[in-house]
């Protein structure tokens, strides 16, 4: 069993809180979002969404993270070849964990300046896959579109209220459900924790413990209690004490601001971002990918930056 996934991916994180929670045995892989590493062809043409994490044992390939924990709590089953009794009240909370996307609540919580640039960097990516991967250009173009629609999303105050709010109703109930027992789903843990956790480590990760953690005491006593787990500590605890926290987003900055350098292959193929915005491109979306080998065939050609972008 494979599961390709990132250390700051929340998806990823609940995933593999799952699994460390049902002792199974898997090969890690790590995928770095930031850098554009799911996107790159091989992986793409595995995962068109490009979404972490991906769960794999042997032809059986799983993309969202409720799924995959759910097909691991079936296999920690077979396994043991126990058959517990269904818990409805687990698999509501974890639809309830999962009806909340934490995309925007990150993205508009992340300084400006940090945030266009990755992106920036990822819409470069995703040009030049079109390029090396012909056949999946139409796939690499919706991807950069959804990149652009999600740079005006995030731009908009609504949406980031709308999120706020969706999170705090999302925590009140968790507060009122811990008032009355010791998890989730009871008085052990569960998936549904599983699910829930990374949710609170990525308030931490924003610094925004203040306003969303302690000021709810029954969310905060949880918190602290399953930080004692040793899948906590696997998953998420380990890239999160004290310059660790730093490390994956330092490494991530490197290889970013490296491949930034004039010079560098990256930095050059930013001429190439002005196809998605040509008549032509926008025309006839099937084409693109043949105006980007022809817009690279004449970049070849000068030898230098065209500076088609100005």
């Amino acid at each position: 069993m494979q599961l390709y996934h990132h250390p700051y991916s929340l998806d990823s994180q609940k995933v593999r809180m799952a699994l460390e929670e049902k002792g199974i045995d898997y090969t890690s892989y790590h995928v770095n979002p930031l850098t554009g590493k799911n996107m790159n062809v091989d992986f793409f043409r595995m995962n068109p969404s490009a979404k972490l994490p991906v769960f794999q044992n042997g032809a059986h390939v799983i993309y969202r993270a409720i799924d995959i924990i759910q097909y691991i709590d079936r296999l920690a089953v077979h396994l043991s070849g126990e058959i517990p009794p269904v818990n409805t009240v687990v698999n509501q909370w974890m639809q309830k964990v999962d009806a909340w996307n934490p995309k925007m609540f990150t993205l508009t919580h992340t300084p400006v300046k940090y945030r266009a640039f990755v992106s920036k960097f990822i819409r470069r990516v995703l040009i030049a896959r079109m390029a090396e991967a012909p056949d999946l250009a139409s796939m690499y173009h919706v991807k950069l579109r959804a990149a652009y629609e999600t740079d005006d999303k995030v731009k908009d105050p609504e949406i980031m209220r709308q999120s706020e709010e969706e999170l705090s109703k999302l925590l009140d109930d968790v507060e009122n459900q811990l008032s009355k027992t010791k998890y989730l789903a009871g008085d052990d843990f569960s998936p549904a924790d599983s699910m829930f956790i990374p949710i609170l480590a990525r308030i931490t990760l924003l610094d925004l413990d203040e306003e969303y953690i302690n000021c709810r005491p029954k969310i905060l006593e949880y918190y602290n209690l399953v930080k004692h787990r040793p899948s906590y500590k696997v998953a998420i605890g380990k890239y999160f004490n004290g310059w660790k926290k730093y490390r994956t987003l330092f490494k991530t900055s490197f290889f970013l601001c490296e491949n930034a350098i004039p010079g560098t292959v990256l930095h050059k193929e930013r001429a190439w971002q002005q196809a998605t915005m040509t008549h032509h491109g926008t025309e006839a979306p099937d084409l693109t990918c043949m105006y980007y080998v022809k817009l690279r065939e004449a970049y070849d050609m000068e030898g230098k930056d065209p500076n088609i972008m100005k």
